[in-house]
């Protein structure tokens, strides 16, 4: 299995309002595209950030070759539980999880 940051242009993360945090994968190439999209599934994106799958939205931009995943943050932004205000630090966990062909989904990073 791959690292999928290493698969794709990048990895990134923000706020989709104070509730709501949105990944996104610019994967680049279409071939990138397609092995990312056949491979990393909404459920597969639930369990690596432990949300309700019903609760995460997948979005595919075959043009701009990008998927994207919404789905809710576990505090709201700027309240007391909140460590990252802007969202951006939520990209890390999906470009340092492995993945693989379709149907193997995401694996959470392997440490040495």
């Amino acid at each position: 299995m791959a690292r999928l940051g290493d698969a794709v242009r990048a990895v990134r993360s923000k706020n989709a309002g104070p509730f709501m945090v949105t990944v996104d994968i610019f994967c680049g190439t279409d071939a990138a595209f397609q092995q990312v999209n056949a491979a990393v599934t909404a459920s597969a994106v639930a369990r690596l950030y432990r949300v309700d799958p019903e609760r995460v939205g997948r979005y595919e931009l075959p043009a701009l070759r990008v998927v994207k995943f919404s789905f809710p943050r576990p505090v709201p932004q700027g309240s007391r539980g909140d460590r990252d205000m802007h969202g951006a630090q939520w990209a890390a966990l999906l470009a340092e999880a492995e993945f693989g062909e379709p149907g193997e989904g995401l694996r959470r990073p392997s440490r040495p």
